[in-house]
């Protein structure tokens, strides 16, 4: 066997004691019985302990420095890529550290989950402030003495630096304050207002699981706090949560999760268990569940199909058109939590993330002054008063488990989606017909084709100006957001 030969069996073992890790973490969210949580903890920081051992296996090195990258094809060189980024980074960080960010994170999720149930920060915050301390030891150690925040980001989104995000956050952010406010001052669609079985909610949602492509027999739709997807190749899961007054909250996190799913479900087989065998980054994977959330899930010609499910399932629920339905659907509500926030005022939840994290990681922001930060920034720009933490700052999970770097791929991923949805919208004129139809074939197939297949085979960037035919660029989401908004509000 060549040295490459070598190097992939090693990884497809690590690549697939990964997703062992993976399916615990996904058990902790949904099966797992409360009382198993130090036990999952002391299992979990086991796991990273052998996955971290490998990832910086001496003969990894040994392997990549016998390897002549120009003697591999295009799929060889692209995996080598990953692992030697992996290698790279694994190497960085000591091996007692991973352990222990492993074994608190395990922890912190159920200490967050705790004092979010009971409204109170101040039963997190003393882990939180742990969790930031051994994140950012982490962060020196990759960073190499550049900037801790870029080193966090390269985990999410490579090539991608803090810098980068601030001035494109900087460029959307009166545009949309703007188009807010003008909206703020328009008349407002009615409000849904009934009440919604959730066992049958859960029923549509497996429905609209399949309509949107998701592969039920390499998948399944369970409840949780926070919906996610988890898993790779021929083992994807998602979860969703019911409200009784709040269906959409349900439908629309599962059609979310599903974009990641499909991402992940349709990725080229012969990539399984490889480098190449998940998304590239999160910003494109945000860029999967966006556009199949947003672009195809609210537009006009979907909610009308949606619409008469919602008549079948749940009877008359006061609503009397299509028309009036798209209107209810898009509706800029005011509202605390990002999950449920409208296409309009998503983004503004993540920029306050964003700046907030980076302030934390520089050491700028305490965790003692974090409610305080949040709750401020929230009013000025939202123009109203957080009612209880958790509506403000213990809404997510992501800080819980260590995930920094991480809020600002939805922002990406929603600016990736508008290059993608003006690409496909070009591609397939008639896309609308099949939508009203319920068929969102044409769409995903496109998106399965340009680019879902290709997995990890190319970098973030290079993905989308593939698909789309240019550069990342935000004029498109910011001129779909101005005329779908413009027109339901009468603009």
């Amino acid at each position: 066997m060549t040295a490459y030969d070598d190097l992939m069996a090693f990884t497809r073992d690590t690549q697939a004691l990964s997703q062992v890790a993976g399916r615990l973490g996904w058990d902790q969210e949904t099966m797992m019985p409360r009382g198993a949580a130090p036990q999952r903890a002391e299992e979990m920081a086991a796991m990273e302990a052998v996955l971290h051992a490998r990832r910086m296996d001496p003969r990894v090195g040994e392997w990549i420095e016998l390897i002549d990258d120009a003697a591999l094809d295009d799929v060889g060189r692209a995996n080598l890529r990953h692992i030697r980024r992996s290698f790279d980074r694994a190497t960085k960080v000591p091996a007692t550290l991973a352990t222990r960010i492993a074994r608190l994170t395990s922890e912190a999720q159920g200490v967050w989950a705790e004092a979010r149930a009971a409204d109170d920060f101040s039963a997190f915050a003393p882990t939180l402030a742990e969790v930031i301390m051994l994140k950012r030891e982490e962060g020196l150690a990759l960073a190499a003495g550049g900037d801790v925040y870029d080193a966090m980001l390269a985990d999410y989104e490579p090539g991608t630096t803090g810098g980068d995000l601030e001035a494109m956050f900087g460029a959307m952010r009166p545009v949309l304050t703007e188009l807010r406010a003008a909206v703020r001052e328009a008349e407002a669609p009615p409000k849904l207002d009934a009440e919604f079985d959730e066992g049958a909610q859960m029923k549509l949602t497996r429905l609209l699981a399949k309509t949107f492509g998701y592969d039920m027999s390499r998948g399944r739709v369970d409840k949780a706090v926070h919906p996610f997807s988890s898993g790779s190749g021929n083992d994807v899961r998602i979860t969703t949560r019911t409200s009784p007054r709040d269906p959409f909250n349900c439908f629309y996190s599962t059609i979310h999760e599903v974009g990641h799913a499909a991402y992940e479900q349709n990725i080229d087989q012969s990539f399984l268990l490889t480098p190449l065998g998940s998304g590239v980054s999160m910003g494109v994977h945000e860029s999967q569940s966006r556009i199949y959330e947003n672009q195809i899930g609210r537009s006009r010609a979907f909610t009308g199909w949606l619409y008469e499910q919602m008549l079948e399932a749940f009877g008359d629920f006061g609503v009397p058109d299509a028309d009036t339905f798209y209107r209810i659907v898009n509706r800029v509500n005011d509202g605390f939590i990002r999950t449920e926030a409208d296409e309009l005022q998503y983004n503004l939840h993540v920029l306050l993330r964003f700046d907030l994290e980076r302030a934390l990681m520089s050491g700028d922001l305490q965790v003692s002054a974090l409610e305080a930060a949040w709750n401020d920034r929230f009013a000025a720009d939202f123009g109203y008063a957080v009612d209880k933490p958790s509506n403000g700052v213990l809404q997510d999970v992501h800080w819980s488990v260590g995930l920094f770097g991480y809020f600002p791929t939805y922002s990406l991923g929603n600016l990736y989606a508008g290059c993608l949805n003006d690409a496909m919208r070009k591609a397939l004129p008639d896309l609308d017909t099949a939508l009203a139809k319920g068929d969102t074939t044409p769409a995903t197939q496109w998106l399965h084709q340009n680019v879902q297949t290709h997995g990890g085979l190319y970098e973030p960037r290079d993905v989308i100006k593939r698909a789309s035919g240019y550069a990342p660029d935000e004029q498109p989401m910011l001129g779909y957001l101005r005329n779908k908004f413009s027109d339901i509000y009468s603009l």
